[in-house]
């Protein structure tokens, strides 16, 4: 159960992600998420809506893996190894707290679900 509860949550941290990088990006609030100037989050709109779509991809896998009887924990595990490896490549590349906020958050899930399962 804790496992389970744990995905959900890590879903629900992407969409929060996809709304942040889809709707307010270009917002006052959105600006002062990501530290930019309006010239900067219009300069980059295209980039973070296409991010935000890909985080939205990923809750859709977990969520879809929460809902699938047969192997929803195999289809669990991949994304929620996806969002690991995009939170260190995201850490390397662009900015720490992303393994902190999106890798870490996954990293926990991930565990959690391979000890439930009798994995690790």
């Amino acid at each position: 159960m804790i496992a389970k509860f744990s995905v959900a949550a890590v879903a629900l941290l992407h969409v929060a992600f996809m709304f942040m990088e889809c709707v307010l990006w270009n917002k006052p609030a959105g600006r002062r998420i990501f530290a930019m100037s309006e010239t900067q989050a219009q300069q980059t709109a295209a980039l973070a809506a296409n991010q935000g779509l890909y985080n939205g991809f990923l809750a859709a896998g977990l969520g879809w893996g929460l809902l699938h009887e047969t192997c929803g924990r195999e289809i669990i595990v991949f994304f929620l190894g996806c969002i690991v490896v995009a939170g260190i490549f995201g850490a390397i590349t662009a900015s720490r707290s992303i393994l902190w906020l999106q890798g870490l958050p996954g990293a926990i899930a991930l565990t959690l679900l391979l000890l439930d399962s009798g994995w690790l």
